[in-house]
């Protein structure tokens, strides 16, 4: 039996599941406020400890960098080690990966009805990659044998971010003054969503509908603007959501582009499937292809939002069974 681990600033999931032929059977899962836990070691102890039942190798996908076995989780203040982390929780063996790195192992467990294509291109051969908004903003590749993908991790939501037109540079400044580096993470994330509508409101005073302003107060933010934007109740939301998609495509196809992702682009995280009839629409994929004399490539890359919230349990599944085959897992 594998334990499975999709960690991320808002939620840690955690689930059991059972190799069965090339395929992964879910047992059980569980989800914990991440917030609420003063180390990772606590929640992997409450799962074992209600569900009772010893795992034969666990696998956790981190938000974050994981370097030699070590992490400190990008908007979490916790600083896991693989080695320390398999004796404080006891198990066989145990392995710290990023979790979009874990999305990427998951990709190959998709089914069709788990994706839904942004543009008409047919299935493709080569690289391809994962970007995924959520607390922060996730990337990672899949490089192409030949033969098989081989996964691998980065950090490229903390590139700086560039800019297209007066507006974006408005904002650019905007962000520059509160945070000083700008990354993309600062925009495509759901706290980066917030920051543009705040940027957008004082730029245009007075246009906020009276009351919404307390519905920011909350963690629950970016849902309030995603959904009024949704439902078309709040023109400032509604232009915010805009243009946070417009960046979102643009960083999609620099990833694109960096990658050579020919094979294809994948749509991750929270937020991409809750704002699906936006990302349907032609602001992404014209940001997207925005690439001056690079479009034709671009044109021809599959892009596709994953619509199955399991994909990084899955991945870590898949991972974990995957390295322990081959020897590599962190005994206690």
């Amino acid at each position: 039996m594998i334990l499975a681990g999709d960690i991320g600033g808002t939620n840690a999931r955690l689930a059991y599941f059972q190799p069965q032929n090339g395929n992964f059977r879910m047992l059980s899962e569980r989800v914990f406020a991440s917030r609420q836990y003063s180390q990772f070691a606590d929640i992997v102890s409450q799962f074992l400890k209600d569900s009772a039942t010893r795992p034969e190798i666990a696998c956790f996908g981190i938000a974050g960098p994981v370097h030699n076995g070590r992490v400190e989780t990008s908007n979490l203040p916790w600083i896991i080690e693989q080695s320390l982390l398999a004796r404080q929780i006891q198990l066989p063996a145990t392995l710290l990966i990023n979790d979009l790195e874990a999305s990427a192992w998951g990709i190959s467990t998709l089914h069709p009805q788990d994706l839904v294509a942004l543009n008409r291109v047919p299935s493709a051969v080569g690289n391809q990659a994962v970007i995924a908004p959520g607390t922060g903003l996730g990337e990672a590749g899949l490089f192409w044998n030949g033969s098989q993908h081989q996964v691998f991790a980065c950090e490229g939501g903390h590139t700086d971010f560039a800019p297209q037109g007066d507006l974006q540079i408005e904002l650019l400044r905007f962000l520059a003054k509160r945070y000083g580096h700008v990354s993309y993470e600062r925009i495509v994330s759901g706290p980066g969503l917030v920051n543009v509508y705040e940027f957008l409101r004082e730029k245009h005073p007075g246009e906020e509908p009276a009351g919404f302003g307390a519905q920011l107060a909350d963690a629950g933010a970016a849902a309030a603007i995603s959904q009024a934007a949704l439902n078309r109740t709040n023109s400032l939301a509604e232009h915010a959501l805009d243009l946070w998609i417009s960046i979102f495509g643009a960083e999609a196809g620099n990833l694109a582009l960096k990658t050579m992702a020919t094979g294809g682009i994948f749509l991750g995280g929270g937020i991409s499937p809750k704002i699906l009839p936006k990302l349907t629409g032609p602001a992404f994929m014209q940001s997207f292809l925005a690439k001056g004399r690079l479009r034709p490539l671009l044109e021809g890359i599959p892009v596709q939002v994953i619509m199955n919230d399991k994909t990084g349990l899955l991945g870590a599944a898949r991972c974990a069974s995957a390295n322990a085959a081959n020897g590599q897992t962190v005994r206690p």
